[in-house]
């Protein structure tokens, strides 16, 4: 009897040790379900559109000063129609990349996929395919050595796509700037977007916009200026709250003004213009802290502290919007949708773009060690492992590394088109 006792406490303690490891396991991971995961990220693009939309007149118009109330532009629905917007649709190349050629796909193939573009660009985008079709491949072709653009906002635009395939994964959003931000950009240029990309990976599962910024800031090295930037305008708004324009001048007085955090900036820093990524990710952040949950207040702060007062309100909305899900979003933001609108340059209109987005995130969730399973409705879930952040390691682009002595094969050049109709 005494071993029967015996054997049964024993048992009793095995299996309380077995559920509590079965437990400590089932917290590494958090579950979406696909249904979930679609209206998050179909919302993600349409707060792109809206906020790219509606603050697109007053594009570098104002240039170190906030935008006067009276000037914002009112919104109209079909202001949603962005579909010959360069700010939504470059960032398609990428997706298209790694629709054709899987997640795997080397860095070289997506310069070639870039150096293919048709499109105008600017900044760091313009010199960095530049390079690539004079046959300076990546990563030389975001290097500063060969990249004078190399801070500026250019990743940090067409990042969104990075987070919005990458639910809950801020290591995936990381890697994919380390095969795309590469392409045109260097140390605080990646890291913008890399940060914009983790906050967009963690909005799937996370309301609360402070914790979404820390989870960005935990995709970049925390040395960078970028992340300071990004942890004064933290420290700005729990000492400001309710007086956005004042933690606007803060931002101002540090990082226009001050030369020290304009040491790569692509133009003269007495300039009132400023392309660096730095503060105009300052003021995407701006939106979403004094925003405080609302669509329309979010791209008005955004779009209303200048500067690319277009792309920062839609990196701004993009996040905010993947918080709501495009079943709750506003009427006046979804009402007016061409379902069957082209992007330019692309082969995705709004249906088909949310398609490939659905089907590379169910790829990077396996690639991450997660999984598919369907729940008792027979609905697929994604489980998503957490794990710690590994951040980029930390370069500055006015003391950068050495370069990587990387150029294009012959046979690589002969893909080529030089963006010409064949």
């Amino acid at each position: 009897m005494r071993r029967l006792m015996t054997i049964i406490v024993t048992a009793g303690i095995v299996c309380a040790a077995n559920c509590d490891r079965l437990e400590a396991a089932e917290t590494k991971y958090r579950r979406l379900t696909a249904k979930d995961y679609i209206d998050k990220m179909k919302a993600g693009w349409v707060g792109q559109m809206a906020g790219v939309g509606w603050g697109g007149p007053t594009e570098f118009k104002w240039q170190g000063t906030i935008i006067p109330e009276d000037k914002m532009p009112h919104w109209k629905p079909e202001m949603i129609n962005q579909f010959k917007q360069d700010d939504i649709y470059v960032e398609m190349t990428f997706l298209r990349t790694l629709e054709l050629y899987g997640l795997d796909v080397s860095i070289r193939q997506a310069g070639i996929d870039f150096a293919n573009s048709r499109y105008q660009l600017w900044h760091a985008n313009e010199a960095g395919r530049s390079n690539l079709r004079k046959a300076i491949a990546p990563p030389d072709s975001g290097h500063p050595h060969f990249n004078s653009h190399a801070d500026d906002i250019d990743y940090q635009i067409e990042a969104d796509f990075s987070g919005l395939i990458s639910p809950g994964l801020g290591n995936s959003a990381v890697l994919l700037g380390e095969k795309f931000g590469r392409l045109m950009n260097y140390g605080d240029g990646l890291y913008g977007g890399q940060f914009v990309g983790g906050m967009y990976a963690e909005a799937f599962f996370e309301n609360d916009i402070r914790k979404i910024i820390r989870a960005g800031l935990k995709c970049i090295p925390p040395k960078s200026q970028y992340y300071q930037c990004i942890t004064d305008v933290l420290k700005w708004y729990r000492q400001n709250p309710d007086n956005w324009q004042e933690t606007w001048w803060r931002i101002q007085k540090k990082y226009q003004i001050n030369s020290d955090y304009r040491r790569f900036s692509c133009n003269n820093n007495n300039s009132g213009f400023n392309i660096d990524a730095k503060i105009n990710g300052a003021y995407i952040v701006m939106g979403l802290l004094y925003g405080r949950g609302d669509p329309d207040k979010t791209i008005i702060i955004s779009t209303r502290c200048g500067q690319d007062s277009d792309c920062n309100p839609s990196n701004a909305a993009g996040i905010l919007f993947t918080t709501i899900g495009y079943s709750n979003l506003p009427e006046k933001f979804i009402s007016a949708i061409d379902p069957n609108g082209k992007f330019s340059h692309t082969p995705y209109n709004f249906p088909g773009l949310i398609e490939v987005c659905e089907k590379l995130a169910r790829l990077v969730v396996e690639k991450a060690d997660g999984r598919i399973e369907k729940d008792k409705y027979g609905q697929d879930v994604f489980v998503i492992p957490l794990g710690e952040i590994r951040p980029s390691e930390l370069q500055k682009s006015w003391q950068p590394g050495p370069i990587a002595n990387s150029t294009f094969t012959e046979a690589e050049m002969a893909k080529i088109s030089g963006g010409k109709e064949p």
